[in-house]
């Protein structure tokens, strides 16, 4: 490369220097490394935070960093203002009690944040620059419509959770609260807004919230807690956003194995709704209290005819229950019992207990026998494997941790 003329001894250096190290003059990768010391500082003073989990002996690790430097300096010239977005890294390594409270399981591992929150729906996102880049872009869009005219809340997608905000005034700490809720659920519920004169008529008692579920005729719900409590607006928007029985789909399948507990899932007709809504009542009647030890999904019989097969089922057979452990896959008896009370909590506290494996392998429990029967030999048996463990992170793009207890 020639130089130009006018250059003193002194640029000549600088200029030197800089084709020698590889720094390009379009500004340095500005990725901001996590400790205990600051952690809670950097992400909690972020508006979003994008953080990158690595070992250093991790090869896809390795083949990450550059990527994930030069995404940083895209995004740095989109948005300049450095409490709008960080990059930042954690060595689990030598942060392994960081690694620990985050439950990262493979590295490299990417979560997103937000003012300190960290998102349950990490970055599973091509590896490439303009993915990753673009994946913040999208994370800028403000997730909240605003209404113009009250009549377009008529018109609202009934097929998907709304919620809507009446407020005074924009530039106010309700509204704030509202906007801080909506970008941590973006992705579970739709939000819109009206001000001003727009939102008069809905605003008789001050500002106002309200929850439209699924469904033309299923009524509106109200917040009736204070808007300028975060907590308590976030808890009431999440509970109305986030089902307690979710779908697992292919696109969200590794998302819901990483979570790591056992699922409970009825496979339907998806066109069968009122079986979906039967069960989805016994499971909020029976077993709410188990809501942090299982997962409560439904899934498509069509969609997932390979698990069906498994257990020897077909679409014809739908509805069917079953509980993948992430080793075995047990089958409950027969839906049509799941309005029995308390069948379907013994179904799962049965396998909570190891009845369910233990009966696989040794037939029926002798307290289970019919009285007068004689006792039944026991006979061993190999229940399905785990079909929704291979939905887990793939080993081509992680390394994975086989125990938690690794970190």
């Amino acid at each position: 490369m020639k130089l130009p003329q006018t250059l003193s001894s002194l640029e000549v250096g600088l200029f030197t220097i800089l084709l020698v190290t590889g720094f390009s003059t379009h500004g340095q990768a500005e990725i901001t490394s996590l400790d205990t010391g600051n952690i809670e500082d950097i992400l909690n003073n972020a508006g979003v935070a994008l953080v990158n989990f690595y070992a250093d002996w991790c090869r896809f690790s390795q083949m990450l960093h550059p990527i994930f430097e030069e995404a940083s300096n895209i995004v740095r010239e989109e948005f300049p203002d450095v409490t709008q977005v960080v990059f930042a890294r954690v060595d689990c390594d030598q942060h392994s009690d960081i690694a620990q409270r985050y439950r990262i399981s493979k590295y490299p591992t990417l979560k997103l944040f937000r003012n300190g929150m960290m998102m349950k729906r990490e970055y599973r996102g091509q590896r490439s620059v303009t993915a990753i880049a673009d994946f913040i872009r999208q994370q800028k869009i403000d997730p909240i419509k605003e209404i113009h005219s009250l009549e377009e809340v008529n018109t609202v997608d009934r097929s998907k959770r709304n919620i809507i905000g009446y407020f005074d005034q924009k530039d106010s700490d309700n509204y704030h609260t509202f906007e801080k809720v909506a970008n941590i659920l973006r992705d579970d519920c739709v939000f819109l807004a009206a001000f001003g004169d727009v939102s008069h008529a809905e605003r008789f008692s001050g500002d106002n919230v309200i929850y439209k579920p699924t469904g033309e005729t299923v009524p509106d719900m109200v917040y009736l807690g204070s808007l300028n409590n975060f907590d308590l607006t976030y808890a009431w928007a999440q509970d109305k956003c986030v089902p307690l029985v979710r779908e697992i789909t292919f696109e969200n399948g590794e998302e819901l194995t990483e979570e790591g507990i056992p699922f409970l899932i009825l496979f339907h007709v998806k066109e069968d709704t009122e079986n979906l809504e039967k069960f989805q009542h016994e499971v909020a009647r029976q077993l709410i209290g188990e809501k942090g030890s299982i997962n409560f999904l439904h899934a498509d019989c069509d969609k997932f005819r390979h698990p069906l097969l498994h257990i020897q089922k077909t679409p014809a057979d739908c509805p069917v229950i079953a509980i993948d452990s992430f080793r075995h896959m047990y089958v409950f008896p027969d839906f049509r019992d799941i309005e029995i009370p308390g069948k379907l909590r013994q179904f799962v506290l049965d396998l909570h207990s190891g009845k369910l494996h233990r009966e696989f392998h040794h037939g029926p429990d002798p307290t289970d026998s019919t009285p007068g029967q004689e006792a039944i030999a026991e006979v061993a048996s190999n229940p399905p494997e785990s079909s929704f463990q291979k939905l887990a992170p793939s080993e081509n793009r992680y390394t994975l941790l086989r125990d938690r207890d690794e970190l």
